[in-house]
């Protein structure tokens, strides 16, 4: 019987407009994605993280009154290279045993260029806390093949890693360093419309 209520109730929220008010969203980390880029020597070297969590709260007619809280495991860092994701999680840069998490929780969201969103928030690595903007985007939302609404959103934005106390790097033999001080980052995310059950 309870499972009905829930199915009915569920059914009836999914059919309601999203336009009625704000929502909660649930990122998808099977169809989403947090890569980040840094320069290594004369090139741009690639890695992720895969593991992390979220929920986004957004309603398309207020998009303002949005907030976004994530959260990442940084011993899922991969680049594709067993050896450098050990020195990545190692003390010389995420240090995974003493900081096994790091996070994002926004504080507010300004209209950008155009369509963007500005959502300035708070990022903390190493226990060390930064103010960061991200420039978001808003793709649309609609019905998913299990009965549940979908929501795609994308951000992407530039941290510099010193200001978190990352400050490994080699210097080359004619001058410079091997490592570049800007990474930037790129979010790819799916969300799920949260429904809570009826206990």
């Amino acid at each position: 019987m309870r499972r009905l209520i829930a199915t009915l109730i569920a059914a009836a929220v999914l059919a309601l407009p999203l336009a009625a008010g704000a929502a909660t969203w649930d990122i998808d980390p099977g169809h989403s994605g947090v890569e980040f880029k840094i320069r290594h020597f004369f090139s741009k070297v690639p890695g992720s993280f895969t593991d992390y969590s979220g929920t986004i709260e957004f309603d398309p007619e207020n998009p303002l009154a949005s907030s976004v809280e994530v959260i990442i495991q940084t011993a899922s860092v991969n680049t594709n290279d067993e050896k450098r994701d050990g020195h990545l999680q190692s003390p010389d840069f995420f240090n995974v045993e003493e900081f096994p998490e790091m996070t994002f929780k926004s504080t507010k969201v300004k209209k950008g260029k155009g369509d963007l969103l500005l959502i300035e928030g708070v990022l903390t690595m190493l226990g060390v806390e930064k103010p960061v903007t991200l420039e978001g985007e808003f793709f649309g939302s609609g019905p998913d093949a299990w009965g549940g609404t979908r929501a795609g959103f994308s951000a992407t934005t530039t941290i510099n890693r010193k200001d978190f106390g990352m400050e490994w790097n080699k210097a080359m033999d004619k001058g410079g360093a091997i490592l570049g001080e800007d990474v930037a980052i790129s979010i790819e995310i799916e969300a799920v419309l949260h429904v809570k059950e009826v206990e």
